[in-house]
């Protein structure tokens, strides 16, 4: 069994951050503390020269599941000292089925898995075996599952079809997903009512896993509209309950979180540490309706005069009250992705930089964007609200906080939190503004997360867990990507280990692929 000594570091663990070596064994840490040279002598040497040792980052909320057989990608994540990433967010992604209903409608998120083509999770973990340097959990999407058995139908689900939805989560379970996720702004999601969802959960509540969704609403100062209805479900099928990507106020999002637990709803909830957020360009500007006829229909609708028009009278009215977007949500929307070859030089602008460019206006401009581009279309979106940091600290403060990057590797010129979340939230909110103490930064960015969705003996650096570890350099840990420059990687974080094998060396990729689908772990929720 190969041996590695990471010798010289500050261990956090524990709640506590001291010096200490660590001894790593084959896949697993062996020793923590000051260790005997005679135990160690055959062990090949990590000099951490004062750096701080820390387990794998865990982003608990990533569209890299296509993405992350790219190395460009990998090390874009390594860089933040993340080892393992939880996919199948938003209610869309590959499994179960061929993939091709996500490739084609999440085609501007989650882009296309290279080799994954069904018929269910199982297969698509096996994918990651061996074959990528990181980690992948996955989530049962429940907006795939819908279309599986109903297509893209905007009506309740009959008995047998319930049934045959809820038979799909059940097997996703069973082959080690860690949890079922809705996104209730997307198709087909966006039919699917309360009770429904609470069927698809309850497969879940025997082992634990969690509920994850992409409310229903609008988050920010719409926020409590889905979080009651999250709350049902979550008490109707027994099951803990996950927010994905919180974005409000963090003095609203303590008050819902506080109202959640006196309904008895065991909570937790991730965000990334920008005010602006990123999504498909259709699901924020187009009725659920015309996402939901697939690109060709919607194309045909969108070059068709007289429902243009239909839609410029009846539906963007609509935008200016939304309470995400708001009067001025044309110039709230930057270009992050297109794959039309007469729209690429749209990268980076507003619709309405687009509308003046073409000498239009920013609602012919997003229509013919759309189209050029069958849907396939992501914007970086701002918000009224700037929040400043102070603020988004103490939403990263609060204890039922979970480290999700909500990171989308499409695009040219995409939301710099792919690259730089982790990183940022480290140097900002950690070394900066003193929000988060190392011990807890580790306990929301790694351990935590590893608890919540089963990731087995991962999340702590102790004796017995899988070595997937981090060495951070607290100084000089810190994002560089930026909305100009979103593409930058982060800096401070030169050597990562997975499973016991270095895979970031350097601050370079070693070639080493010894990641996996990870299946849910028994016994290992918090």
């Amino acid at each position: 069994m190969s041996a590695l000594l990471i010798r010289g570091g500050h261990v956090v663990a524990g709640g506590a951050v001291r010096a200490a070596d660590v001894l790593v064994e084959g896949e697993r840490i062996t020793a923590v503390g000051r260790l005997e040279a005679a135990r160690t002598a055959s062990a090949r040497v990590l000099e951490a020269d004062g750096r701080l040792v820390v387990p794998g980052l865990v982003d608990a909320h990533s569209h890299a599941e296509g993405a992350l057989f790219d190395a460009d990608v990998q090390l874009a994540l390594l860089r933040q000292g993340v080892t393992t990433v939880i996919g199948g967010q938003d209610g869309v992604s590959y499994a179960p089925g061929d993939g091709a209903f996500a490739t084609e409608y999440f085609g501007a998120i989650n882009g296309s898995h290279p080799g994954y083509r069904g018929p269910g999770i199982a297969q698509l973990l096996a994918t990651y075996d061996g074959a990528t340097p990181l980690n992948l959990a996955y989530l049962v999407p429940a907006g795939t599952v819908r279309h599986q058995v109903m297509g893209a139908q905007d009506r309740p689900a009959t008995a047998a079809e319930l049934a045959a939805m809820t038979a799909l989560v059940a097997e996703g379970v069973a082959e080690g997903a860690v949890g079922l996720s809705t996104g209730l702004d997307y198709t087909p999601g966006i039919f699917a009512d309360a009770a429904e969802i609470a069927a698809l959960c309850r497969p879940l509540a025997a082992a634990g896993l969690p509920y994850v969704t992409h409310m229903r609403g609008g988050y920010e100062e719409n926020s409590q509209v889905g979080i009651e209805e999250a709350a049902r479900i979550a008490l109707t099928a027994g099951v803990p309950l996950h927010i994905s990507h919180f974005h409000t106020r963090a003095d609203e999002a303590a008050r819902l979180l506080d109202w959640l637990a006196q309904q008895g709803v065991d909570a937790s909830f991730d965000a990334y540490p920008y005010t602006q957020g990123c999504s498909l360009l259709g699901m924020t500007l187009l009725p659920p309706a015309v996402n939901a006829m697939g690109p060709a229909a919607a194309v045909a609708l969108l070059h068709d005069a007289a429902q243009r028009e239909l839609l410029r009278r009846e539906w963007f009215p609509r935008l200016d009250r939304h309470p995400s977007l708001g009067p001025r949500w044309a110039d709230q929307l930057t270009i992050a992705h297109t794959p039309a070859p007469a729209f690429a030089g749209a990268h980076g602008l507003t619709l309405t930089a687009l509308a003046e460019r073409r000498g239009t206006d920013p609602i012919d401009a997003a229509l013919d964007l759309l189209a050029a581009s069958r849907l396939q279309v992501n914007v970086v979106m701002a918000v009224p609200d700037q929040r400043p940091d102070a603020d988004l600290g103490r939403l990263i403060a609060h204890p039922a906080h979970l480290g999700g990057s909500d990171g989308i590797f499409i695009g040219a010129h995409p939301h710099p939190r792919s690259r730089g979340a982790f990183a940022r939230c480290l140097a900002t909110f950690v070394r900066e503004l003193g929000v988060l103490d190392w011990p807890s930064a580790v306990q929301h960015l790694s351990t935590a997360a590893a608890e919540r969705f089963h990731l087995g003996a991962r999340g702590r650096v102790a004796p017995g867990f899988l070595a997937d570890l981090a060495l951070i350099d607290p100084d000089a840990v810190r994002d560089t990507a930026t909305y100009d420059d979103p593409t930058v990687l982060a800096a401070g974080i030169d050597d990562v280990l997975v499973a016991g094998r270095p895979v970031l060396t350097g601050g370079h990729l070693t070639g080493a692929r010894p990641g996996a689908g990870l299946r849910a772990a028994p016994g290992t929720h918090s």
